[in-house]
């Protein structure tokens, strides 16, 4: 995020009762489809998914890296699909903790009797708790002249702290369209999502703050080049309140007969923040990837350009029959 929001939230917290929060964030973004929009729950060639993402970003910068843990499960059914996801994040020494439950339902239409064209329509709703343990922090207060200087957690912060956890209430919605023409050389799809939409309060203090929606807007086309390779360029753009950001990325799949796996890879470039490269593989019904971030902002020279490393695993619970469906082409 612009102006290194996610490195100094937890510190800057503490000294701001009306600073405005972040929400989850991954660079392999779409590896989990329901985090990215709550359309794509259950759209997927298979009976059931589940989902597994874990990133660990900041430890060269931190004494406590930040990390985000995800899991999920979804599936078909008919026209319907349902699942849930849980995620949870912590950040910094005073140990913020985010953790978040959902469920999703998606409904998805043809626009054509052949079943290329297709368009979903996703909802999610649930919870989020937010704690902090504020006894873990030091404040400028607290710094005590003697002995030639240092920090004593004895004395008053000057801080007030209404309290150190809540709990409020999350509700997101998502369109996506998109091509599933296994034939064909180019498969589109668009998709949009807001989340936050209930605009919940949320604050340590008694101050009124509420959390802005959070919108996505995100496009791309596998462009089939052969039989057995793929290429996929796509976007994504972010915009919450006066925080933004863009990411543009280039993926390739190319798949080995003999062996039966498909070899994966990727390029993400996140605007003035990451450049981020991942490979991964699919094989049967099991999907791996491997990413890491190079931090390219401001904070470079601090960072030595190290940032975040991030893994996905998926796996797909076959269908039994052997039948057209209607999948995203990128998942």
């Amino acid at each position: 995020m612009k102006k290194q929001i996610i490195l100094f939230y937890s510190v800057l917290l503490m000294g701001s009762g009306a600073l405005k929060a972040q929400d989850f964030h991954l660079s392999m973004y779409d590896a989990a489809p329901m985090f990215l929009n709550p359309a794509l729950t259950g759209v997927v060639d298979a009976n059931f998914r589940v989902h597994a993402q874990y990133r660990n970003q900041w430890r060269t910068v931190t004494f406590k890296p930040y990390n985000t843990a995800l899991i999920s499960l979804d599936a078909p059914k008919g026209k319907w699909g349902f699942g849930g996801q849980i995620m949870n994040m912590r950040a910094g020494i005073g140990n913020y903790n985010v953790l978040q439950g959902l469920l999703s339902v998606s409904y998805a239409v043809s626009l054509d009797k052949k079943r290329f064209n297709n368009i979903s329509f996703g909802l999610q709703a649930g919870a989020t708790q937010k704690r902090v343990e504020a006894g873990l922090y030091t404040f400028d207060n607290q710094y005590s002249n003697q002995n030639g200087g240092s920090f004593d957690n004895s004395l008053p912060s000057g801080e007030s702290f209404n309290r150190q956890s809540f709990v409020t209430p999350q509700l997101n919605a998502g369109f996506m369209y998109f091509n599933s023409k296994q034939q064909a050389r180019l498969n589109p799809f668009l998709g949009y999502s807001v989340f936050n939409l209930s605009n919940p309060k949320e604050t340590y203090y008694s101050t009124s703050n509420r959390l802005p929606i959070r919108h996505y807007a995100h496009a791309g086309v596998r462009i089939n080049i052969t039989e057995l390779f793929y290429v996929l360029p796509k976007a994504l753009i972010m915009l919450q309140k006066n925080a933004s950001e863009q990411i543009y990325s280039v993926d390739a799949g190319y798949f080995f007969k003999e062996q039966e796996f498909y070899l994966l890879a990727g390029l993400n470039y996140r605007v003035k923040d990451a450049s981020v490269i991942y490979i991964g593989a699919r094989k049967n019904n099991y999907i791996a990837k491997i990413g890491y971030d190079a931090n390219v902002s401001s904070l470079k020279t601090v960072s030595k350009y190290r940032g975040a490393f991030e893994i996905s695993f998926t796996y797909l619970a076959k269908k039994s029959k052997s039948k057209e469906v209607r999948h995203c082409p990128r998942l």
